[in-house]
């Protein structure tokens, strides 16, 4: 504590003309009312078990009657003990300091009332800038007299017993322990309620100077003296009685640390493979204006905020997600294998796995495999925290094929029909691309095609032809509209205004995507063209238990949690996209004819129902995607090297993301009834 050592406390109530009533008045009402930084909690789907936290100063607001009547003694005792008495200032306090100081020629006794370093707190707390974090804490006597007449006026706000709640919420204990709740549970992994007189007396000493009277230091005899002290004014305030307080002291001084976890490296190891879905929580948040105007704020609000957020993660699908791309058995090669699986007309994520460990530590991590790196790069396995599967600021990579559903579903929301036909040729000279001639990754694909045969056996020199009919320029807007964003200089230059028109080779998915874009893409066709922003939440509560809201553009009042969908394509022109994408998978489309084989057909048998989907892969088949959906679910899968593009995955495991897929949707639904998709119209089908 700073002791006023100028100042009887007369100063109070004349505070000259540097600090105004009218500005004091201002902050006394800001003290009533604004509450300390809280700790925010993220809890799996059940709302109950925490995953992990995210704080600056670890801290959970509890209502005085949830702290032991020892513990409000001990705060009392040690640093006001005639806190019940005086009404914000303590006269005799004042004049025994200021006779101390200056007998001592220095500052050697404090006067500062719990009332007073409250509003001290308060003010650092609710500081906005740091000018306004010096005003609060800089030693002044401008300041202490400040402190003076707002306690002054605080306590005519606000009785006793809320003064000291709130004190018991801003304390500052050490370990990075802020309020009684943090410190009771860092230093003695208990409820503030259960505190004994002996551990309170511990905690109140801590206040006074953290450091020099930590306990959890090998030396207790600093913080045992100290202890020892605040028991003796308790018995002097009549707290306890002689006999407690002799018994108490010969106590040693018990502690059971515990450390909180804090952001998503602390994910418990048995939920580790939920560390990604946490970091894209992070991603997700960061570009919320229902959060702040930047991304500091943001962020700062979710670590000061006191928020209950609750992920959308499933756990029966998470954990059908990570054994169908082995999160625990194949982290060790250089070919990362994800998967998200997201909800069609929510756009809630309920899955994402990879085959890496959540880790910061990336020592055991070999060499990048991208021989641009450089030799002192690590590469991103067994260990890594880069978002590989989205929700982040990497690019994704190429997903080939996948992309054709993109000028498909233009031309079907165009009006073309289905049963559009084109005699395909094995390679295609495209006048309209300025002679580019692409060709089919097979002889047997040439001859007559419709959209359901060309989409089931992937004909590139269909769709490159298709894609002029409609313009690769509606092809690629329709793509954003559905959540894909350009990330490349490449990409971003195709797709810029100037260029977007030529760019033929978009249908055949040269540009980078991520799986969780791929995935809620195609979920937006499994609900019928309705589009929902991805979104790794069910809910989000404010520290008072009231879901956390926003105002729109328009004014409009909605939770942050809700989802957030609208029509991008007719619905009829997303069934009908649906039936085409049934013959890539085996199954069997409701009007049309996949015209006898297929490049996934192993699909529809491995999950029992009806399935939509398509199958990716690129040049050399550097990466291999399969996008696949029921009615219910929409997952997404690659197969790639995050460090080295050019690292070809080789044709051999080309299948591993159709098995990934086909076997977490097949687990993920199973028992569940079987549902079918809506046959397109008459119209859709020609």
């Amino acid at each position: 504590m700073v002791a006023a050592v100028a100042y009887p406390v007369a100063a109070a109530t004349g505070l000259g003309a540097k600090v105004t009533a009218h500005a004091l008045e201002h902050k006394t009402k800001i003290l009533t009312t604004a509450l300390p930084a809280e700790t925010s909690y993220v809890y799996a789907p059940d709302g109950k078990t925490v995953l992990t936290m995210f704080y600056e100063e670890y801290r959970q607001y509890t209502k005085l009657a949830d702290i032991s009547p020892s513990m409000q003694q001990a705060i009392v005792a040690a640093e006001d003990n005639r806190f019940y008495q005086h009404r914000g200032v303590d006269p005799k306090g004042v004049a025994r300091a200021f006779v101390a100081n200056a007998r001592s020629s220095g500052v050697s006794q404090g006067a500062s009332t719990l009332t007073m370093q409250y509003v001290r707190m308060a003010l650092r707390d609710s500081a906005k800038t740091p000018k306004e974090v010096q005003e609060a804490t800089q030693q002044t006597s401008l300041r202490k007299v400040r402190e003076m007449r707002m306690a002054l006026d605080l306590e005519k706000e606000m009785s006793k017993e809320q003064i000291l709640e709130r004190y018991l919420n801003s304390a500052y204990f050490g370990h990075r322990a802020y309020g009684i709740y943090a410190a009771s549970e860092i230093f003695f992994s208990k409820p503030p309620k259960d505190l004994t007189p002996v551990e309170a007396a511990t905690l109140a000493g801590l206040v006074k100077s953290p450091s020099e009277y930590d306990p959890a230091t090998s030396d207790q005899k600093d913080a045992t003296g100290r202890r020892n002290y605040v028991l003796d004014r308790m018995t002097q305030l009549g707290y306890l009685s002689p006999d407690e307080a002799t018994r108490a002291k010969t106590e040693p001084i018990r502690l059971k640390l515990s450390y909180p976890p804090n952001d998503c490296a602390s994910v418990p190891e048995k939920w580790n493979s939920w560390g990604f879905a946490c970091d894209y929580l992070k991603n997700w948040w960061s570009a919320q204006p229902a959060f702040g105007e930047n991304r500091l704020e943001r962020m700062d609000k979710l670590r000061r905020g006191g928020y209950r957020i609750v992920l959308s993660m499933d756990p029966k699908i998470q954990e059908a997600a990570e054994e169908n791309v082995g999160t625990k058995e194949n982290t060790g090669s250089p070919f990362a294998n994800g998967i998200v699986v997201s909800e069609p007309g929510t756009g809630r994520v309920k899955a994402m796995a990879v085959n890496r460990t959540y880790s910061l530590d990336l020592s055991e991590n070999g060499p990048s495999s991208n021989p641009e790196a450089g030799p002192n790069v690590k590469a991103n396995y067994p260990n890594t925290v880069a978002p590989l599967l989205g929700g982040g600021d990497l690019p994704g990579y190429q997903a080939g094929s996948t992309f054709k559903m993109f000028p498909m579903l233009a031309a079907l929301n165009a009006g073309m029909p289905l049963s559009t036909s084109f005699n395909a040729p094995h390679r295609y000279r495209s006048e309209v691309y300025d002679g580019w001639a692409p060709s089919n990754a097979s002889g047997a694909m040439s001859g007559n095609q419709t959209m359901w045969s060309g989409f089931g056996k992937s004909v590139n020199t269909y769709f490159v032809w298709l894609e002029e009919q409609v313009g690769a320029d509606k092809a690629v807007r329709l793509a954003e509209q559905l959540g894909l964003r350009w990330r490349t200089d490449v990409d971003k230059e195709q797709a810029s205004p100037a260029k977007v028109k030529k760019w033929g080779a978009f249908t055949l998915g040269v540009s980078d995507a991520t799986p969780l874009e791929m995935a809620n893409a195609y979920a937006a066709i499994a609900a019928d063209g309705r589009y929902c922003e991805a979104i790794p939440v069910q809910a989000i509560y404010n520290r008072d238990g009231t879901p956390t809201t926003w105002k729109t553009a328009s004014g409009i009042e909605r939770e942050v949690a809700k989802p957030r969908c609208r029509q991008v394509v007719n619905a009829d022109a997303a069934r009908a996209a649906t039936d085409a994408a049934r013959c890539p998978t085996g199954d069997t489309p409701a009007r049309g004819s996949c015209g006898g084989w297929s490049t996934a057909d192993s699909v529809r048998g491995t999950v029992g129902r009806p399935v939509a989907g398509k199958t990716g892969t690129t040049d050399s088949t550097r990466s291999a995607w399969f996008v696949g959906y029921t009615p219910e679910l929409a997952a997404a899968s690659f197969i790639s090297d995050p460090d080295n593009p050019f690292n070809a995955v080789g044709d051999g495991q080309s299948q591993i993301p159709i098995k990934a897929v086909a076997q977490t949707l097949r687990d993920a639904l199973k028992g569940q009834p079987t549902r079918q998709f809506t046959p397109p119209s008459d119209r859709m089908v020609g």
